[in-house]
């Protein structure tokens, strides 16, 4: 059965690679900002690239942040990638001037410390036993980053009842956080659209998950 994917067009974004990239595996993809149609996919992907407070402003001219939390308490699968993933947490801060996100997580989106940013090219990431997005994926794997800043500190804490999200990290000068698996909700800072084989396998993996 073919899976129907909306990429959210909020102005942010790669939004033709990554509809060719989940083209590529085989899902029907819409590209818009309509509400309705962001609802009713199968599953959402949220792009994002630039600033995150220019990515909040514009996610929240086309409701995006109600369309994510609608989705997710629908348990109805939502993926984020590179600036969509960082809007999903609680807040950035970027040129010292603090930005409210989605809040789906808490934690902050602040700048990297290292020698050269942006931190741009290919990197290994640490995934957890019993990940979805990097099954049948070497450890060694590269994917393709663009970024300046991350999530330094996974601040969530384990819940009763509740199975503790997957987190997988990478490093640049620092420790940050790569990609997270919490239910119908996943993200990646790399860019799996980028990635080549490797990231047409997480969007297939991902894919598995949609329904």
């Amino acid at each position: 059965m073919v899976k129907k994917v909306t990429v959210l067009d909020y102005g942010s974004g790669n939004l033709r690679s990554a509809e060719r990239a989940l083209a590529r595996v085989g899902a029907e993809v819409t590209v818009t900002a309509d509400y309705e149609a962001a609802m009713e996919a199968d599953g959402l992907l949220v792009p994002g690239v630039g600033a995150f407070a220019a990515c909040m402003a514009g996610l929240r001219e086309v409701r995006g942040e109600r369309i994510i939390a609608r989705r997710l308490s629908a348990g109805r699968p939502v993926l984020g990638i590179c600036v969509g993933m960082q809007i999903l947490f609680e807040t950035g801060v970027e040129h010292g001037v603090t930005t409210e996100g989605c809040g789906e997580w808490p934690g902050t989106v602040e700048s990297l410390e290292a020698p050269v940013l942006p931190h741009m090219g290919w990197n290994t990431v640490k995934a957890p036993a019993g990940t979805v997005l990097f099954a049948g994926l070497d450890a060694d794997t590269r994917f393709y980053f663009v970024h300046s800043y991350g999530v330094r500190t996974w601040e969530l804490q384990p819940g009763p009842g509740f199975a503790d999200p997957l987190v997988t990290w990478a490093e640049h000068g620092v420790p940050f956080v790569a990609a997270v698996e919490n239910g119908p909700l996943m993200a990646t800072q790399f860019h799996p659209e980028k990635s080549g084989d490797a990231g047409a396998q997480l969007l297939t993996n991902w894919l598995g998950t949609v329904g």
